[in-house]
């Protein structure tokens, strides 16, 4: 089974809209096709995020993707890594894809290294249909 970790933009493009690549990864992830895991950091990156006012979520969207999300999720902690980062909040998403061997999905691949293990959905959802 594939891993993934799941940065914070995909999780919100999916809530936004039930369709594309974000919300086919999303599904995958609730329905136990792939395995996320996240660290304590992260999933409270999501509940902060998804949370904003400006983003007119609604609640109970919030509530089911978070619940699905703890439910299914492995939750690890992290080692800190040390080599530069565009930005610094991005780290915890790429240390937890480190340690726990996982593919990263981000819509922001210009905030991470050139790494192959950082993709973005439509990157992933390719190498899973030319599996």
């Amino acid at each position: 089974m594939k891993k993934v970790v799941i940065d914070t933009n995909i999780v919100i493009s999916a809530a936004i809209s039930p369709y594309g690549n974000p919300a086919k990864i999303l599904d995958m992830v609730l329905d136990r096709e792939i395995q996320m895991y996240y660290c304590d950091g992260i999933m409270n990156e999501y509940i902060n995020v998804l949370s904003r006012p400006r983003l007119k979520i609604p609640a109970n969207i919030q509530l089911n993707i978070i619940k699905g999300l703890t439910r299914v999720g492995i939750c690890i902690n992290q080692s800190v890594s040390t080599f530069p980062l565009p930005d610094e909040s991005d780290r915890i998403f790429c240390d937890t894809a480190k340690d726990s061997g996982a593919v990263l999905i981000t819509g922001n691949t210009k905030h991470f290294p050139t790494e192959s293990f950082i993709m973005t959905p439509s990157d992933f959802v390719a190498m899973l249909q030319n599996e």
